[in-house]
């Protein structure tokens, strides 16, 4: 079976300890063996590098060092790194090694919450099979993002909350290799009601077992 760790905790407003339930159900339904925590002293646990996938439910927050160095080096030998929106896409600012590893970090969401679209430009992959476009109600993401990301959905701007980003074209599901880690990210999932949209659930269910080693 599968081991899976879930991280959780930092800005109350993202519903971290809600997120991290409904992430865990989807993980056990696939036969992973889930642990949480709600400290990233998780990530300098020896045994990190013996789960097969880590989930950071995580905003706002700072990592020590030793836990970024822990973190990285088990993603490097093969750990997978998947999540969502701020929880893994704002986890920690100050640390430009882990956004060189989540291939991204969240910059601004022009408007707050908004309806937009998200555009679905891969739709041969597999975390993608059956997802056509489909409207979102969330904080629409614009990111600074690494151009080596494999890209499988976007979103464009339309400029009626800022004008000058209008016709940016924006990624907002993609995939990554770190070292032998497979990483996967989704800006969407704001709060844990965003989970019941079929679309984002299905993504990120998808891309969570993509990502796990095995």
């Amino acid at each position: 079976m599968r081991q899976a760790l879930i991280v959780w905790g930092g800005w109350a407003g993202h519903e971290p300890e809600q997120c991290a339930a409904i992430v865990a159900d989807m993980l056990r339904h696939q036969d992973f063996e889930v642990v949480i925590e709600n400290t990233t002293e998780a990530f300098a646990d020896p045994g990190l590098g013996g789960f097969d996938l880590v989930v950071p439910i995580v905003t706002m927050m700072t990592i020590e060092r030793e836990e970024m160095r822990s973190l990285a080096a088990a993603i490097e030998a093969g750990t997978g790194l998947a999540g969502f929106h701020g929880q893994m896409g704002d986890s920690f600012r100050g640390e430009p090694d882990y956004q060189f590893i989540v291939g991204g970090q969240w910059v601004a969401h022009p408007g707050n919450i908004i309806d937009y679209a998200v555009d679905v430009v891969r739709p041969d992959d597999p975390v993608m099979q059956g997802i056509e476009r489909f409207a979102y109600r969330s904080e629409q993401y614009y990111m600074h993002v690494d151009p080596s990301n494999e890209v499988l959905a976007t979103t464009t701007f339309d400029g009626t909350h800022c004008g000058w980003i209008k016709g940016v074209t924006m990624p907002v599901v993609w995939k990554r290799r770190h070292g032998a880690g497979r990483v996967f990210y989704s800006s969407l999932g704001h709060v844990s009601a965003e989970f019941s949209h079929p679309d984002m659930s299905r993504i990120i269910s998808r891309g969570m077992a993509w990502a796990a080693r095995g």
